[in-house]
């Protein structure tokens, strides 16, 4: 989740189906690419993006509604290229809220990818009418993802402890806000 101030990328985040999902989960590539448009690239295989994938099948299956919110592959548009894999941890809750999670391949980093992902996140949120609030939660220990949120106008609001994560410091905006 590095980024540079003076890259402005243009991306956009592929949602991808269950059987992508699952294909990913089993860390089968060339089955995912089978489901998806875009060329997918080893790093989604990767153990960190295996275990994320797990997750959202699970979450998927459960509530098949949620996979047009769920992490997706991130695209830079000039190229085609996937960089990464941004969404939401699902839709909107009762209160309005959606959280952001991002990660681009360490190979992309510091080229503004994860800038470019989150402001897409939060133009979705946006234009979205059950949208309300973006939340972020980051490591205290992640300075540069913990600057990118505070560079899009979120304020931090408290704290969490995610029994895989550890502690996370949680960050809102208000969808919409013209700051982030």
């Amino acid at each position: 989740m590095v980024d540079s101030p003076e890259h402005e990328q243009s991306v956009r985040i592929v949602q991808l189906d269950l059987a992508a999902l699952r294909a990913l989960a089993a860390g089968d590539l060339v089955e995912a690419q089978r489901h998806v448009t875009v060329p997918l690239t080893p790093y989604l295989v990767e153990p960190d993006s295996r275990h994320l994938w797990q997750m959202r099948v699970g979450q998927v299956t459960g509530d098949p509604g949620s996979a047009a919110w769920v992490t997706g592959v991130v695209v830079d548009e000039p190229t085609g290229r996937v960089v990464g894999r941004a969404g939401f941890h699902g839709p909107p809750d009762d209160a309005g809220m959606v959280e952001v999670g991002y990660s681009i391949d360490t190979a992309e980093r510091r080229r503004g990818y994860a800038r470019a992902a989150l402001r897409w996140m939060l133009a979705r949120a946006a234009a979205e009418p059950g949208v309300r609030v973006v939340r972020a939660s980051v490591s205290p220990d992640n300075a540069v993802s913990r600057g990118l949120v505070l560079a899009h106008g979120f304020v931090e609001v408290g704290d969490q402890w995610d029994d895989e994560d550890g502690l996370e410091i949680v960050y809102e905006v208000p969808a919409g806000d013209p700051t982030g």
